[in-house]
């Protein structure tokens, strides 16, 4: 069985309850690392200012607080191996659905619903619809 690191375990606070329970569950199954829960106004510029986000503070889901979006990665990270990516997005997903909890991930961001290299997704993003 998997656990957070502690790194992991203080950036799941800054999320939304129902982030950390599908979090929470996933770990159970796959090993992953907490990237970013909230991020405050510098940060999100400098994200949006690199390329790495296309909204600019506060319009970020992840500006909310708690963070309605979260950032994870398979653990150890390996940014070339985009499968990993979507077994774990397949994963937090999955049970996002049986607990009703309506997920985006950003690796399904694109104009016609696949997922290709020329267009902007976010394979480490995931966050939740307002009900």
């Amino acid at each position: 069985m998997y656990k957070f690191s502690q790194k992991s375990q203080q950036k799941i606070s800054t999320c939304h309850p129902d982030i950390q329970e599908i979090l929470d569950e996933a770990i159970n199954l796959v090993d992953f690392s907490v990237l970013c829960g909230h991020r405050g106004e510098e940060e999100q510029n400098n994200h949006f200012q690199q390329g790495r986000s296309k909204l600019k503070y506060p319009q970020s889901k992840h500006n909310k607080f708690p963070s309605r979006a979260v950032d994870i990665a398979p653990y150890p990270i390996d940014w070339k191996d985009l499968d990993r990516f979507s077994h774990l997005a397949g994963i937090i997903k999955g049970i996002a659905h049986m607990k009703g909890i309506k997920v985006t991930w950003g690796g399904d961001w694109d104009n016609d619903g696949e997922l290709k290299d020329n267009k902007f997704n976010d394979l480490p993003h995931f966050q939740i619809e307002d009900k």
